[in-house]
């Protein structure tokens, strides 16, 4: 399996304290401009996607969607809460296995820390690894059998500034 992790563009500041306040913050306009590049960028690549998988917040929703229309692939969207910043890694593992056990070339859209988290957990079987993901930057990591746990080799990880610079 193919698994690309996609941290969502330059979201709105922070409001308060508040965590609804946060689960709302969507992509600025900047962000969402940033992206469309960055998606150009990821097409010239020739990579394409069975399944874009997304947190339910506003940002990584409107990422995954500058992605999907970037690819001609809308249809491949689907909301995944286990990639909700407090989602469940372990779910997300099993809810791949279970809904979607044919898929070859998955990406994920979501938020830091968890998605560095994830990628320490799937290649060195901890969480402690530290990777710099920023907004727009994204992996690609590789597994014969996902699981939860050490089962990943990194392939690649790109910052924004990389991908914007790739003409499509």
């Amino acid at each position: 399996m193919n698994l690309y992790l996609l941290r969502h563009a330059i979201a709105e500041e922070r409001s308060g304290s508040s965590p609804a306040g946060d689960a709302q913050r969507r992509l600025t306009q900047e962000g969402a401009r940033k992206m469309r590049r960055i998606a150009k960028g990821m097409k010239a690549s020739k990579l394409s996607f069975d399944l874009i998988l997304t947190s339910p917040y506003p940002r990584a929703r409107e990422t995954a969607t500058i992605v999907a229309e970037t690819f001609g692939a809308v249809k491949k969207v689907e909301l995944a809460p286990a990639l909700a910043p407090h989602g469940n890694p372990k779910q997300l593992i099993d809810d791949l296995h279970r809904h979607h056990p044919d898929r070859k070339h998955v990406l994920l859209v979501g938020h830091e820390p968890y998605l560095s988290r994830l990628i320490s957990l799937l290649l060195t079987g901890d969480t402690r690894m530290v990777i710099n993901l920023k907004k727009g930057g994204w992996c690609k990591l590789t597994t014969e059998k996902l699981q939860y746990g050490r089962c990943a080799n990194l392939e690649w990880l790109i910052a924004p500034a990389q991908m914007k610079r790739m003409k499509s």
